[in-house]
Order: C-alpha cells, then sequence, then structure tokens
C-alpha cells in the first residue's frame, strides 16, 4: 500500500529540495535552490530522494484531491454540500484570482493546486534529469529512476495542459531566478514534449507488472498514459497503437467483478486491473486522501463507509436513474446505507439539504482509524478498452474491432454486447457514455466533455433541487490560469478567454 519506498523522508525532502519550484513566490524573494542541488545530488541514495521529491506532487494532487474533485464537481455526474466555496466549481463562479483555501489544515480542491502541484513536480523531475547522470551508481537503477522521473514529468504536462491549454513547457531547473520566467507554449509543443519524455521513460527498460513497487509505473503504465494522451490530442493512430500494445501484452487483465475493484479487501487483486493508482498507507504519517470522508454519508457515517464522513459529495440522482439496472457498476452508488446500529437507512431522509443525493461507494473504508488504504486509480485497463474502441471508429467507423474493445467493457459490468449498426457518431457517442459510467468520480469525465466539446450542452442539463441553473460558459474549456502565477512570472499571460 505504500506510494513511496521511503515515505517518511518526503518531507524532509520538500524543505531541502522543493524549494526550488518557482510557481507561487514573491517576485522580491531570494532563491537558494542551486546552492542545495549542487551540495546534494552525489550519492546513489541522493538519486532515489531526489525522486521521491518527484512524486511529492502527487500528494497534494490526490490527497486534497484537486485532481479529482476540480474535474468531477464541474462534471454531470456528482456535486458537492456548498461547503468552503467548493460549489464554485458546479456553479462556474471561478475567476482568474481565486488562490488555494485551507479548511482544518488541509487543502482544498482548486485549479489552482492543480497548477502548483504538478509544476512542484516538473521541477523536482527538472532536477533529477539533470543532475543523476552525473552520480555513480548501479547503471541499471540509474537509467530506472530517470525513466520514472520522465514518465511524471509527462504526466504533470499532461495534467496542466488538460485543465489550463497552453502552458509553460520548462525541462531544465531554475537555478537563478530568471531562469523560472518562461512563457506558454502552443499545444503541438506541449504534446510533443510529453511524447517525447514518455519515449524516454519506455526506453528506460521499467519492470512489467507485477515486477512493480505499487505506486510506480509499469512498461504498460507508459503506453497507457500515451495512448490517452494522444486520445486528448486527437492523434487516432498513436492512441489505437499504444492502447494495441497495453491490450496484446496480456499483463494486465480486467478482473471478473467490477465491484471487486473498489473492494478494500481485495487491493492486491484489484491491482492486476490498476495499472497506476495513486497508493495509500494508513500508517501516519503515509499517504490518504480525503474522498473517503467526502463520499460517505453525513454524521457519524454508515458502517459501511467511513469512520468518520461528512456527507459532502453526491452523485446526481439523473446520473444514478441512467444505469441499466442489471449494470454492475450501479452498485457503486446508492441510495440506502447501512447505519451503525445496524440499520438500513434511506439516504432521502437523512440528507442535510436535498433527498436527490445519491451515495458514492467507490472509496469505502469502514476499518481505517488513521488515514485511508482507498488507493484512487489514476489509469486501468478498462480505460485502454475504451481508448482502443474510440480511435478505432475515429480512424475506420464502427469497426468489428471497434465494438469487440467496447463490449469487452459492457459484458464485464453485466451488460449485453452492443450489437453493429450504429453510425460513427452514435457509435463515439455510445463509448463517451460507456466512459461515463465506467469512471464516475475517478477525475475522468469532466475532461471527456471538454475534449470532445459536449460540455457546454450536457452541464447545463445536469441539474437538482441544490443547484438548479448551472451558467457553464464556453471559456470553461480550459480553466483560467491563477492570478497569482501571472503575477510571480512575467513572461506568462491569462488564457483569452479569461482576459
Amino acid at each position: 500500500m505504500k506510494f513511496f519506498k521511503y515515505k517518511n523522508i518526503w518531507k524532509l525532502l520538500s524543505v531541502l529540495i522543493i524549494s526550488s519550484t518557482y510557481t507561487s513566490c514573491s517576485m522580491e524573494e531570494d532563491v537558494y535552490s542551486s546552492i542545495i542541488t549542487e551540495t546534494f545530488y552525489k550519492t546513489a541514495s541522493d538519486a532515489e530522494k531526489g525522486l521521491l521529491a518527484v512524486y511529492s506532487a502527487m500528494g497534494p494532487l490526490y490527497g486534497g484531491p484537486a485532481a479529482t474533485l476540480v474535474p468531477d464537481l464541474s462534471s454531470d455526474q456528482v456535486f458537492p454540500r456548498a461547503v468552503v466555496g467548493r460549489n464554485s466549481l458546479t456553479l462556474f463562479t471561478l475567476d482568474p484570482t481565486y488562490t488555494i483555501q485551507r479548511s482544518q489544515g488541509r487543502l482544498n480542491e482548486s485549479p489552482q493546486q492543480i497548477w502548483t502541484s504538478c509544476y512542484s513536480g516538473i521541477e523536482q523531475a527538472n532536477w533529477v534529469l539533470t543532475k543523476v547522470p552525473e552520480i555513480t551508481m548501479n547503471e541499471t537503477r540509474k537509467t530506472q529512476i530517470l525513466g520514472e522521473a520522465h514518465f511524471l514529468r509527462a504526466f504533470y504536462f499532461w495534467m496542466l495542459t488538460k485543465n489550463f491549454g497552453e502552458i509553460p513547457v520548462k525541462i531544465t531547473p531554475s537555478v537563478t531566478q530568471a531562469e523560472a520566467y518562461t512563457p506558454k507554449s502552443a499545444l503541438p509543443e506541449v504534446y510533443s514534449q510529453i511524447y517525447s519524455d514518455l519515449d524516454s521513460a519506455y526506453a528506460a527498460g521499467l519492470p512489467s507488472y507485477p515486477s512493480i513497487v505499487p505506486g510506480r509505473p509499469s512498461r504498460e503504465a507508459i503506453y497507457t498514459l500515451y495512448a490517452k494522451v494522444a486520445l486528448y490530442n486527437e492523434d487516432w493512430s498513436t492512441a489505437l497503437e499504444k492502447a494495441q500494445l497495453v491490450i496484446s501484452s496480456g499483463t494486465y487483465s480486467l478482473i471478473p467483478n467490477v465491484v471487486d475493484l473498489y473492494a478494500y479487501t481485495k487491493e492486491d487483486d484489484a491491482r492486476k486491473e490498476m495499472i497506476w493508482s495513486y497508493e495509500c498507507d494508513p500508517i501516519s504519517p503515509g499517504n490518504g486522501h480525503q474522498l473517503v470522508g467526502l463520499c460517505g454519508p453525513s454524521g457519524s457515517g454508515g458502517a459501511e463507509y467511513a469512520r468518520t464522513s461528512y456527507g459532502s459529495m453526491f452523485a446526481y440522482m439523473s446520473f444514478f436513474n441512467s444505469f441499466d439496472p442489471s449494470d454492475q457498476r450501479r452498485k457503486m452508488l446508492d441510495t440506502t446505507y447501512l447505519n451503525r446500529d445496524g440499520e438500513w437507512v434511506a439516504q432521502r431522509n437523512i440528507s442535510p439539504f436535498t433527498p436527490q443525493a445519491v451515495l458514492i461507494k467507490k472509496y469505502q473504508d469502514p476499518v481505517s482509524t488513521t488515514g485511508t488504504i482507498r488507493n484512487i486509480p489514476i489509469l486501468r485497463l478498462a480505460d485502454v478498452y475504451l481508448i482502443a474502441a474510440e480511435a478505432e471508429a475515429r480512424l475506420n467507423g464502427p469497426t468489428t474491432t471497434a465494438y469487440a474493445y467496447l463490449n469487452t467493457v459492457r459484458t464485464r459490468a453485466g451488460l449485453q454486447a452492443l450489437v453493429p449498426g450504429l453510425g460513427n457518431e452514435g457509435f463515439i457517442d455510445a463509448v463517451i457514455q460507456e466512459r461515463a459510467w465506467e469512471f464516475f468520480a475517478e477525475g475522468d469525465r469532466w475532461y471527456d466533455l471538454t475534449r470532445t466539446g459536449k460540455f457546454m450542452t450536457v452541464i447545463p442539463t445536469a441539474t437538482n433541487d441544490v443547484y438548479p441553473q448551472r451558467n457553464v460558459q464556453a471559456k470553461y474549456r480550459y480553466f483560467p490560469i491563477p492570478q497569482d502565477e501571472i503575477n510571480a512570472n512575467r513572461e506568462l499571460v491569462q488564457n483569452p478567454d479569461w482576459n
């Protein structure tokens, strides 16, 4: 369950190394990172610790967890209890001056957290990729460290571009403050850099599953991310090629029961399908996240959900009703729950603000008292099949092959296979809808809506008695760049639609 092999030192690294990040810094501050890094990267142990600093950015991304809540609370599947300004994402009332907010010492969801965390990770990756080649150490492990750093840098760049569009592509560390000033790059340049990093990561010869440390990328994870990045780039041939390589490798497989993917007692079995996850460890100060508490019932929480839950995030009733009753994935949503007295309670009778709230069951953890053992999926094999289905259809139409990829996911969910006969647009719509049912509450749906342009028609219909009107605008295709970052980087300009 440990995301970092040396999890107890990453806080120390945040003091020693993370000071080199250039985001959210005052223009008048002195930068001392060059002194630290010149004396630090000397040994194999330093190389490992430097790599952990690259991974440390995953904590704020998924612990907060901005990487899931920012897109999910903007989408048509889940909605928040309106606390700490959380509904600014649902109501589309953000502006460029938003900042990271804190509640009870925790980072709240914010696009700025995505920006800050990702550039922190990128800066640490840049130091590793610059300094580690000079270290005398085992060459095989050195190459793997560099491969993991390339993979993580690619992931952080992808997280940034799908949220903000054109972004600064910075691939060297900031030795001086002036070097931190970087203008935005056009989207083709951003994707070209991501491809390059993933090519380098694959060439590093990372191990395949199961010979990996949980939370570290496998060889197949590299091509899975490559396929998904290419899908967003509308590079259909590359998306299909990389997805087929993952499928044909046979390294990962869909586990028979989709519900078991989210069973805290079957974590090891789930890794056969979970290609890359944010791995949690309940031992303080291990890695955790807020989704367990957010998704459970309010008050003391249901016995099957968590020791403590807040009733802060629910699914729309309309989304719950969109499932075929025979779809096994609907079991990850519920309108009733088992309370601590052993009684089944209708959620509508105790909801603090609406009878239309549906509980989300993907992040149940009824046993942990400190942190959580529930991992957050980032890349999984079902995604690869649906990427292949969409890319095949976009290239060649709804072929038998495209239907086979789609139906692999449908039949595992307990649904009948779709019979060929849909037109190309109808088939692609079916794939996008399948993705909605498969990946809800995993930080995926909003990006499917924005990359396909469907968000402008879908979001206004995703309402209830709490949010009867949602005034999404075209400029939300990408979030505004935080004004703090523009103030700190004189080469950076706001996204045009937000000026």
